[in-house]
């Protein structure tokens, strides 16, 4: 019998075969067809619950107007206040963007997050750099944004000598580099569990002798798959609660 499961490599982690237009600016490869999915997908749902616009919302339209709601209320109001309201659409779909790309992890026959490459989450975390940099200008001014981040309020002036080197880096440097790679790893290490898991099943079944010890191989593969959709959900919530923390704190320098 012939296993069906076929995890990708961990040799893929920096760079991925190209399925189309190999060797070109335009190649296409398997995570990359998996973006294009996920965001024809999300269209598609949020079209698709968008329609009808019912008084009395059934089915997606019921589904999405809960989830948005569930976004404004404990993401953009505990994080950015009244505020950042308006920031519910971009938050939302970000949110949805990063959720199915990372459970793409368990969709046979994918069985690899997006965000399990580190340029996936790279972008969007670069995006959120920009984003809550800008709102901070924008908001308090050059001046104004820069002296907030550097030079915290209450400190003896001789401190700022080693709080504004060590502030400036952790804010401008170290921000979005965890921000990266926490939604990165946290993937990545789900994927190499999962392989490591299938691959002893796969192993234990060829070796018949040893093929009484099968359930515990798969009962771990099982579990673990089960983590890794709680997983999915968490880190879309972390990064999206973090982006919404980083925006909010440029354009409400107060809190």
């Amino acid at each position: 019998m012939v296993f069906s499961l076929a995890f990708p490599p961990i040799s893929h982690l920096l760079e991925w075969p190209d399925i189309w237009f190999e060797g070109t600016f335009y190649a296409i490869n398997k995570v990359a067809l998996i973006n294009i999915a996920s965001v024809l997908l999300i269209l598609g749902f949020l079209f698709a619950a968008g329609r009808k616009k019912a008084l009395v919302p059934t089915g997606s339209q019921n589904a999405t107007e809960a989830f948005v709601d569930w976004i404004r209320s404990d993401i953009v109001m505990q994080t950015m206040g009244p505020k950042g309201l308006s920031w519910t659409p971009f938050l939302t779909l970000l949110f949805m963007f990063i959720f199915v790309n990372n459970i793409a992890e368990i969709i046979p026959p994918i069985y690899m997050p997006a965000n399990g490459r580190l340029a996936g989450p790279l972008v969007l975390a670069l995006v959120v750099y920009v984003i809550w940099n800008f709102q901070g200008l924008k908001h308090q001014g050059f001046v104004g944004y820069f002296k907030g981040a550097l030079f915290p309020p209450g400190l003896p002036k001789f401190l700022y000598v080693l709080v504004t080197p060590i502030e400036f880096i952790s804010t401008f440097l170290i921000r979005p580099f965890s921000h990266t790679v926490r939604l990165f790893a946290n993937m990545m290490a789900g994927h190499i569990l999962l392989a490591t898991f299938a691959i002893l099943t796969a192993a234990l079944w060829a070796a018949q002798p040893y093929v009484v010890l099968i359930p515990l191989p798969f009962a771990m593969l099982t579990g673990v798959l089960m983590f890794e959709i709680v997983v999915a959900l968490l880190q879309a919530f972390i990064f999206t609660i973090l982006a919404a923390v980083y925006i909010g704190g440029a354009i409400n320098p107060e809190h």
